[in-house]
């Protein structure tokens, strides 16, 4: 099977595979290459894929969409990071984590004071009137 892991911005994964396993709303499944055509809602977890060779890789998958037809198997999703250890897949998830809460924290500021500036800037208009 062809596997193709499309981001937003790039191709995080095009290799030939012999077998993906997933997780989706209603749980985890394998696919192999003689699999019915199959389309799945992914749900954030560890998209798991053995290679020609034998070698397992491993990604964390944001929430997307997985969808098998013939011989070609695409996953598209928002979020995506790849490893073929499971150890150094964790930290990496965690750092990004980390990066992500800190930017969050950066907009939800930014919106706050967007808002205060918003009402406050109501707030004269108002007095602008009733005065």
């Amino acid at each position: 099977m062809k596997l193709k892991v499309l981001l937003p911005t790039e191709h995080l994964v095009e290799e030939t595979v012999t077998k993906v396993s997933a997780e989706a709303e209603n749980g985890a499944f394998t696919l192999l290459p003689r699999h019915i055509d199959f389309t799945a809602s992914l749900v954030p977890g560890i998209l798991a894929f053995e290679l020609q060779s034998g070698q397992q890789r491993f990604l964390a998958v944001d929430q997307g969409v997985l969808v098998k037809c013939g011989a070609e198997v695409y996953v598209s999703t928002m979020n995506a990071v790849q490893s073929a250890d499971l150890d150094e897949l964790k930290q990496t998830v965690r750092e990004q984590f980390e990066v992500l809460d800190e930017h969050e924290k950066k907009t939800h500021t930014a919106l706050a004071r967007l808002e205060a500036n918003f009402i406050q800037h109501f707030m004269e208009i108002d007095e602008g009137r009733l005065g």
